[in-house]
């Protein structure tokens, strides 16, 4: 069955900004948004739109500020977690609810951090991919300290596997005007699937950006499209995708990363001092190497403030839910089920009830 996907738009901002979302799923369901992260568009959400839509749940996914049709000016402040919070809760407004299930990768899962923090009333779970709660949303003394100093010695990788995103504070525009060389072929390169577990957690490439002159050891421009394989995600989506990066470029997206230190002081502020008293799952990709939550100690902050934490591994690189959208989607259903029963379609109608006859 073909999933009825509908396209929406919600202004804010005074009528300067505007974020485009997809929606689809029965309009009185219960809401989840799926927020996606860099890079990335609504499309490549497809999976869950269709999974989680076919179950009942009305599901939003937008294409973030910056990218696809969205608001994508080349204006740094528009990127601050404080103006992309802003957006999300013009979202939420615009679907005539007071809270949903959030659901965030990559900086996505920044974004919906950032939201649970300074708006925990609009958050009735909050679901990271990748990211952990408490370390992306509250800059770089945040996540910094936590990495593997066995692994990257400071004296020789001071950044760490972080080392690409000081590289975008201090050669940004050279960085954007590499990716924007070729969008196709980088984003192709970006998803290509995971060759299974590595053979060391040291993230090559990403440690050394700076070192290296820029991305993919300093080569000249992205691989084209003939010398990689083929994406993970389904070739439609994957084109939808690389047209919606065509018409915004990668400067948008990726200024994103310029704000560390405000977006501190932004989150360092929270009314709840950033603990999380509702049901928050956090999923692991067991083979991501920058976003390493296995091996290094990522995930501990998180794990002192939300105090009803679940976790699952999946077996699959940065973008889990391109790579192992099935698993994925179980343990979202499975954390609903368990965290969440009224928030299963019909629930709140009939409920779910169970009879043992008399034998």
């Amino acid at each position: 069955m073909t999933t009825a996907i509908t396209d929406h738009t919600v202004v804010y901002a005074g009528g300067d900004k505007k974020i485009h979302y997809l929606a689809a799923g029965p309009v009185k369901g219960p809401l989840i948004l799926f927020i996606h992260g860099w890079p990335g568009t609504a499309i490549t959400w497809k999976a869950q739109i269709d999974a989680f839509a076919g179950l009942g749940f009305r599901v939003v996914a937008p294409d973030m500020p910056g990218y696809g049709k969205s608001t994508a000016r080349r204006v740094a402040d528009d990127y601050t977690q404080e103006a992309l919070v802003e957006g999300m809760m013009a979202l939420l407004a615009h679907n005539n609810r007071p809270a949903a299930i959030w659901v965030g990768h990559d900086w996505g899962a920044g974004v919906t951090s950032s939201v649970a923090t300074q708006h925990p009333e609009a958050v009735t779970a909050l679901v990271n991919l990748a990211v952990p709660f408490h370390t992306i949303e509250l800059g770089w003394d945040a996540f910094l300290p936590l990495v593997d100093r066995e692994l990257y010695p400071a004296d020789k990788y001071e950044y760490g596997q972080w080392d690409y995103m000081k590289n975008y504070e201090e050669n940004f525009e050279k960085t954007i005007t590499w990716f924007d060389s070729d969008i196709a072929g980088f984003c192709k390169a970006a998803v290509q699937k995971s060759p299974g577990p590595p053979s060391s957690r040291f993230a090559a490439g990403m440690a050394t950006v700076r070192k290296d002159g820029g991305w993919m050891g300093g080569i000249p421009k992205p691989p084209d499209v003939t010398v990689t394989g083929p994406p993970v995600l389904p070739p439609e989506v994957f084109d939808s995708f690389v047209a919606d990066m065509s018409k915004t470029g990668f400067w948008p997206g990726s200024a994103y990363y310029l704000h560390h230190k405000r977006n501190a002081e932004y989150n360092g502020k929270a009314p709840s001092g950033g603990k999380l008293t509702q049901p928050v799952l956090f999923i692991h990709a067991a083979w991501d190497r920058v976003c390493d939550t296995k091996g290094s100690r990522l995930a501990e902050p998180m794990r002192r403030v939300c105090n009803r934490l679940t976790e699952i591994t999946v077996e699959a690189g940065h973008f889990l839910h391109f790579e192992n959208p099935g698993e994925v989607n179980a343990a979202l259903t499975r954390f609903i089920v368990e965290e969440l029963p009224d928030q299963w379609p019909g629930f709140w109608d009939s409920g779910y009830t169970k009879k043992k006859a008399l034998m």
